[in-house]
């Protein structure tokens, strides 16, 4: 990685985005609403406590409140791609703050019963699942290109931050006020980001195709992941972590009340320790990142975790057991601010929603499904062993990392690319008309040929993840100098959308595979409609020909 990209993703000019009043006073108010999710799932796991003594319930009030970033989250980011983040956000905020307020009331009037704390957890869960793609893909619409690098890493601190700073404030109220003040406060958390979507919003570009429909927009962006090595390894590391580790997350309030044998006092010193880790981890990541690289750091980071976590299943000692969160909080912090910044920086714009949205569905998912397991594991076998579990598995997932490395930050990565020259459409079509055939002929030497084969599939996964499907590679029998590249795409509007979806460093490989052509003509490129019945007249007294209904797009 080079100095200025990792300059840009963690050195001191990070602040520099809080410069611009827009960004500010959203990423501001979003600090308090994260945190105020994060208290009332703190205060609805404590009511749960003195509901019931099920560690299992106990444990499901974080997985109902996560259980909606696997659920709604893919959506949420295809939604945030497609029409105005702000609007997306505004009713994301709308639909938690129904949830919260519904359960301060119930809370104020002494009716709060299991279900209830779980479906209204449940609720609010949705909310935040649709309001955070929408919010951290909205950087590059409130701040300059110039400080993007900065924005992505201050809307992972937020976000980071909250998850596990938030528990520690929580839990501190609970115990000052109990659950009812714990749930107050986290309504009026929601209102100033309220008041700021409220804001008039920066004039967007206006694109000029039509937004893709829901389905084909997830779609779009499960293939981008899917077909983007370095993401998918984000987005597989960040599920095992949720779901290894996420017993720090899922079962805090039973360490105090069954391994240290005490209330809630304890239960806020333990959130306390844990979110001061979480600070500690925000200082720690960039040099650790910029000292062992983005997988080295993380490594060593889980390592870490899986020791803490075994020494609080282990430890009787409040004294001990503080310290092993305070540990396992700054390297969860590492950990998740380095995935998070990665992915974000490695992302061009158009799916940046969507990349988020499955980053987050991974590592909420992953806690989500921490928060049934480790607490079934709790019910049967104890706390203790519970945590001591998560421990070594989560030191022996370092293994998955010789599988799914993380990938170091290269900010060139999301240029975007030149628009490409519109093709010459004579035949009449629409946007939907489809499927669409590309066929490109080569004449390459043979004595190139398998650095041109190489290069060729690395174009095709880019087209792949760009849209394209039924990628294939041909070779003439009767004159081995030529190759044939053929691609499909769904429909005429899919294929204008990938000519303007290429970044720089597409781009620049695709010229590179161009240069492999020694003919005395140019590359030849055709364009075909798939099963054109609509283009053909059946009777005779029809016109074949008429004027195009989709025309090249200037």
């Amino acid at each position: 990685m080079s100095d200025a990209a990792r300059e840009d993703a963690s050195g001191p000019a990070m602040t520099a985005a809080l410069r611009v009043a827009r960004f500010r006073l959203i990423w501001t108010a979003s600090v308090l609403s994260n945190l105020g999710l994060i208290i009332q799932g703190v205060g609805a796991a404590w009511a749960m406590t003195e509901e019931t003594g099920d560690a299992t319930l106990v444990a499901m009030v974080q997985s109902a409140t996560m259980l909606p970033m696997l659920l709604f989250t893919l959506p949420a980011g295809a939604m945030a791609d497609m029409y105005p983040r702000r609007i997306v956000a505004l009713f994301a905020l709308t639909v938690s703050l129904a949830g919260v307020s519904t359960l301060f009331g119930l809370s104020l009037a002494q009716a709060t019963t299991p279900p209830a704390l779980l479906a209204l957890s449940f609720v609010a869960g949705c909310g935040m699942a649709f309001f955070w793609p929408a919010w951290q893909s909205s950087a590059s619409d409130d701040v300059p290109a110039e400080l993007l690098p900065a924005a992505v890493g201050l809307n992972s601190l937020s976000y980071n931050a909250a998850r596990v700073v938030g528990p520690a404030v929580g839990g501190l109220i609970v115990a000052m006020g109990g659950t009812v003040i714990a749930f107050g406060i986290s309504v009026l958390l929601y209102l100033p980001m309220v008041g700021a979507q409220l804001r008039p919003a920066p004039r967007r570009e206006i694109p000029r195709l039509p937004p893709e429909r829901i389905g084909r927009a997830l779609i779009s962006g499960i293939r981008y992941v899917l077909h983007s090595p370095a993401i998918l390894s984000i987005v597989i590391r960040a599920f095992i972590l949720g779901a290894l580790g996420g017993s720090a997350h899922t079962l805090m309030p039973l360490i105090s009340r069954d391994l240290l044998a005490s209330g809630a006092n304890v239960f806020g010193i333990l959130l306390g320790t844990f979110g001061a880790g979480a600070v500690l981890g925000v200082f720690m990541a960039p040099t650790l990142r910029n000292r062992y690289g983005a997988d080295g750091s993380a490594s060593r980071c889980i390592v870490a975790l899986g020791i803490s976590l075994a020494v609080v299943g282990t430890s009787r000692s409040v004294p001990l057991t503080a310290v092993a969160l305070l540990v396992a909080g700054s390297v969860w912090m590492c950990v998740t601010q380095a995935c998070n910044v990665s992915l974000q920086m490695l992302v061009p714009r158009w799916v940046a929603g969507r990349a988020v949205a499955c980053f987050q569905a991974s590592l909420s998912g992953g806690i989500a499904l921490a928060g049934v397991g480790w607490g079934m594991v709790a019910g049967h076998f104890g706390v203790g062993h519970a945590f001591l579990a998560s421990g070594i598995l989560v030191a022996l997932s370092i293994v998955v990392g010789r599988v799914w490395p993380l990938p170091e930050i290269e900010s060139t990565y999301v240029v975007p690319g030149e628009s490409l020259p519109n093709p010459q459409v004579l035949l009449p079509i629409s946007g939907r008309s489809g499927p669409i055939l590309v066929e490109i002929e080569y004449r390459v030497p043979p004595a190139e040929a398998r650095a041109f084969y190489r290069m060729i599939q690395d174009v095709q996964l880019c087209l792949k993840r760009n849209g394209a499907y039924g990628t294939s590679i041909a070779r003439d029998l009767g004159d081995p100098e030529v190759w044939m590249e053929r691609y499909h795409f769904p429909t005429w509007h899919d294929y204008l959308r990938q000519r303007d979806r290429m970044t720089a460093a597409e781009r620049t490989l695709q010229d590179a595979l161009l240069a492999f052509h020694a003919g005395d003509r140019p590359v030849r490129a055709r364009r075909f409609l798939e099963r054109p019945f609509g283009s053909v007249r059946w009777d005779e007294d029809s016109a074949d020909h008429r004027t195009p209904e989709t025309l090249p797009i200037g």
